[in-house]
């Protein structure tokens, strides 16, 4: 568990699906544009165990700042990033309302503490199961 979900963890849903769909790879990118725009006044804190690109490096950077808008992290993550063991914590405020778990490049868990959020994801994700 992250130092940023401690305590959150009670009021949020979650769902999990494979990261893969035959040879498509779900990036944190193509999360962040499915949360439409419930994601788009966040702000991001995202842990990494493995640095696989150089712009993980500079999402830690602004992580431990003061994190980073939404649109900031898009720029971060696309064109095409496999991250392995990432989490991503969506914010309003001092609020978590959204973590984004990246799993060994294999599975996502998403938790949201909103229910739509976790429908539109299982829209576009229909194996997604509930946890």
């Amino acid at each position: 568990m992250s130092r940023y979900t401690a305590g959150a963890e009670s009021r949020m849903k979650g769902i999990t699906f494979p990261a893969w769909h035959g040879k498509h790879y779900v990036t944190l990118a193509e999360l962040l544009v499915r949360l439409g725009s419930f994601g788009l006044d966040l702000t991001w804190r995202v842990e990494l165990d493995e640095f696989v690109d150089p712009r993980c490096v500079e999402m830690e950077r602004r992580s431990a700042e003061s994190g980073m808008d939404t649109l900031t992290l898009l720029s971060l993550t696309t064109p095409f990033l496999q991250l392995i063991d990432a989490e991503a914590c969506g914010f309003t405020g001092d609020e978590l309302v959204v973590v984004l778990t990246e799993v060994d490049s294999s599975v996502w868990d998403v938790r949201a503490v909103d229910e739509r959020v976790l429908s539109e994801l299982r829209h576009h994700y229909p194996e997604a199961k509930d946890f």
